[in-house]
């Protein structure tokens, strides 16, 4: 896949071709040994800047500026607690 060997789609049930909904990355180096391994939650946005300012605002610390990915674009932050997640947009 796009992602790398190691990863596996998941795919959105009746979705068009190459439409994933999730997957499942494996590997014990990269960002998910530097998260203290683990799964990354992924959630959506119709707008990643807003939500961005957002997290921001609600006390989140942002660990990867918005970047382009395959399908889209991405942030990474880390909520007032510690966990680590992501934010994802098509635009």
């Amino acid at each position: 896949t796009t992602y790398g060997p190691g990863y596996a789609g998941i795919k959105k049930p009746g979705g068009a071709e190459g439409e994933e909904m999730g997957g499942l990355a494996v590997g014990s180096s990269g960002a998910s040994a530097k998260r203290g391994g683990g799964p990354l939650v992924v959630l959506y946005s119709g707008d990643l800047k807003a939500t961005l300012k957002e997290v921001r605002d609600a006390g989140g610390t942002i660990v990867k500026d918005p970047f382009a990915f395959p399908g889209g674009r991405r942030f990474e932050f880390q909520d007032p607690s510690g966990n680590t997640l992501a934010v994802w947009s098509k635009k």
